[in-house]
């Protein structure tokens, strides 16, 4: 090997030492600064979020002692005008399934524990999960499956989701082998999914208007509906028309609507009266989201119990957005948190609006 050739060897290698050198204390001082989480106050938490971030607008809500608060912020936690700005919910989506599945129970058109396939045109010889276990993310099916579609989708930036119409997860659907035995919680947005094609079979409407006219009609949810990327806020999801996954995190909302829907909580609001009593013990608590408080004890009507806190949570996230909805029965005490963050963009809202649900449960002093 000639010299020349060996020092640009020695160069590639020493480049190569100094970016991992780099890339590992990098992730050292990344756990560091996690480690520094746990620590932190709520406002601690929003005040590092909003630092220096031109573009963030978070929204949070309260409810407590009867009485309802609403601050917006801005860059540096600079307090905003109180304006209802539309943001997508993600998951959030899936409480409100959750609560259509639960009045088509009441309705007789649904059993909790009946396959879908009691409802859904599928090979016979397979087996199938019920309704509760889609509900519960027990269902053996994984949280998504590759379809064609997510290539383009990630070529062009857009929503992973985009264009999985019902016939494609029907066609999946028919080629999953399960086995016959209890599965394990493992998030689903597949689980979700079917939930939308069955509520679509049993009423015969499309998912977009039997959750718009649930919304509107029945919990007065003026403001929310499926996304038409029509909000005053920026980098909105795209769908399409009859897309299968809107059932799992299609719906865009104000903190106006989310107040009353939390409300209908605490209240045990008839399609969500399921709410405060659990379904399936999960324990899916690892010791990394302990850490940021963050606990999944068990799981009812698509809601998250924190059997140690007793407070039923559940939160959202889109590519540019996240969210935290939860409530304390026992004090009548709920927190939501709306951002145009992305959910990886420093501490998320659901870290955030935990640690500020501890301190008004625990009468903690908080500056809110």
């Amino acid at each position: 090997m000639s010299k020349k050739i060996k020092k640009k060897w020695l160069i590639i290698i020493g480049i190569i030492v100094l970016l991992v050198a780099c890339i590992g204390g990098y992730a050292l001082y990344g756990n560091y600064q996690m480690s520094k989480i746990p620590r932190l106050s709520f406002q601690e938490t929003l005040d590092y979020t909003l630092s220096d971030n031109q573009d963030a607008v978070i929204t949070i809500g309260i409810i407590q002692d009867g009485e309802v608060t609403v601050k917006v912020y801005g860059k540096d936690s600079i307090e905003l005008e109180k304006t209802a700005h539309i943001y997508e919910i993600g998951s959030l989506t899936k409480t409100i399934t959750s609560a259509m599945v639960e009045k088509a129970v009441h309705e007789g058109k649904l059993d909790y524990n009946e396959t879908i396939d009691a409802y859904l045109d599928l090979p016979t010889e397979k087996i199938y999960p019920t309704i509760q276990d889609c509900i519960t993310h027990t269902s053996g099916y994984e949280g998504y499956y590759f379809e064609s579609p997510m290539i383009g989708n990630f070529l062009n930036g857009k929503n992973d989701f985009l264009g999985i119409t019902d016939e494609i997860i029907m066609n999946r659907l028919s080629k999953i082998s399960l086995k016959d035995k209890e599965y394990e919680f493992e998030y689903s947005n597949f689980g979700y999914a079917i939930m939308g094609i069955i509520l679509e079979t049993v009423y015969h409407q499309d998912y977009t208007e039997l959750v718009n006219n649930f919304v509107h009609n029945e919990l007065g949810l003026m403001n929310t509906k499926i996304s038409e990327k029509d909000g005053d806020l920026n980098n909105y999801w795209d769908w399409k028309e009859g897309d299968a996954y809107l059932s799992a995190g299609g719906l865009t909302s104000t903190i106006d609507d989310m107040l009353i829907y939390a409300q209908y909580q605490l209240n045990r609001y008839p399609s969500f009266e399921i709410a405060s009593s659990e379904f399936l013990t999960i324990n899916e608590s690892p010791e990394s989201y302990q850490k940021m408080g963050i606990r999944m004890d068990a799981i009812d009507m698509g809601w998250i119990v924190d059997s140690e806190l007793e407070v039923i949570w559940h939160n959202g996230g889109t590519d540019n957005y996240n969210c935290y909805l939860a409530f304390h029965p026992d004090s009548r005490t709920s927190v939501i948190v709306l951002s145009n963050l992305s959910p990886s963009t420093k501490i998320p809202s659901t870290v955030i609006g935990i640690k500020l649900m501890k301190e008004l449960i625990n009468n903690d002093e908080t500056s809110y």
